[in-house]
């Protein structure tokens, strides 16, 4: 009888860490979304609005590879109040060949922190100015930290402006920041302060009003949105996508269901493209130094499959993969 894996996050976040090389695998992910080999379903989610909750699954094979994965991933946005993570859940990985379930990686979310600050990074990458020095970061919580750390692969960060509503949890970032990244802090009063300073802006919460708008936005500036994916939430208002010269998403037609498109006129709809026509050479990225940039991410499956198979690779040595004994 085969055996399941079981690995748990402390295994797991032995094994991985936010490096150029997850950022890599996460673009080119979206270089198999551009290329259509992939098959991925629609996002399911499941609502609990008494307790400020929801639950997503998420899945995609990519044609050629021997393994994928399928992800519930939970947020619960009232847990901090009791000292929890917004943030949990497990990815199941299954052979591609006969649906085997292979492993069980229950990393509580983890995994999906870091494919999502690793595209976080490939936005930035293709879209913002390879001189950007100052990121701008709307929200205090894990991605505002991931993003930030992922940011800092791509680009020459040297200074950080943060806003976030609970003055303490900014005071919180500024402080664990400052001692793990070794960069500077400003805590803003307002988000205008941070969209009018920053060569790059980052918005990381579950905001269901906005929080950036356009007239804030100055030449040459980049906004990476990734915070809405639900019909409820939105961190930025319609001019700001009326004011970019380059509106990138992830997915298309995920973006106008869950995401910033879903406020946006057909005309600004119809002018976006997905991240991975950039990525894959089709169409090119920021074209000039004073363009003002934007990209929407609401999360794929996809992203999900290659890190699930990255981890996979690093928890079970080769030999027993190839000798199918795991």
């Amino acid at each position: 009888m085969t055996i399941i894996q079981l690995f748990h996050r402390s295994e797991i976040k032995h094994v991985v860490r936010l490096d150029k090389k997850v950022v890599d695998l996460v673009e080119d992910g979206f270089n198999a979304l551009s290329d259509n080999k992939v098959q991925m379903p629609p996002i399911m989610r499941i609502d609990v609005p008494e307790h400020n909750g929801e639950v997503d699954i998420k899945s995609a094979y990519i044609r050629g590879y021997d393994s994928f994965a399928i992800k519930l991933s939970s947020g619960f946005f009232n847990n901090p109040q009791m000292g929890l993570p917004s943030a949990n859940g497990l990815m199941i990985l299954l052979s591609a060949e006969t649906g085997r379930p292979m492993a069980i990686l229950a990393d509580q979310g983890l995994l999906t922190d870091l494919r999502t600050a690793a595209a976080g990074a490939v936005a930035a990458r293709h879209l913002s100015r390879q001189d950007s020095r100052t990121a701008g970061i709307i929200g205090t919580g894990a991605q505002a930290r991931l993003q930030l750390e992922a940011l800092s692969l791509v680009r020459p960060i040297e200074r950080v402006l943060v806003y976030g509503r609970d003055i303490k949890k900014a005071d919180a970032y500024k402080e664990d920041i400052e001692e793990r990244l070794s960069l500077p802090v400003e805590v803003c009063a307002h988000p205008q302060e941070v969209a009018e300073n920053s060569d790059i802006v980052v918005t990381t919460t579950p905001s269901s009003e906005p929080l950036i708008k356009g007239e804030w936005l100055q030449p040459g500036v980049h906004v990476t949105a990734m915070g809405s994916d639900a019909e409820h939430k939105q961190e930025l208002e319609t001019s700001v996508l009326v004011r970019a010269d380059q509106l990138v998403c992830d997915v298309k037609a995920q973006s106008v269901r869950l995401g910033e498109l879903r406020n946006g006129q057909q005309e600004t709809v119809d002018r976006a493209f997905e991240l991975g026509e950039i990525t894959s050479g089709r169409k090119q990225g920021r074209q000039s130094p004073d363009e003002v940039t934007v990209c929407d991410l609401t999360g794929t499956g996809v992203q999900d499959t290659v890190i699930a198979r990255h981890v996979y690779s690093l928890l079970v040595p080769q030999e027993e993969i190839i000798n199918g004994k795991s």
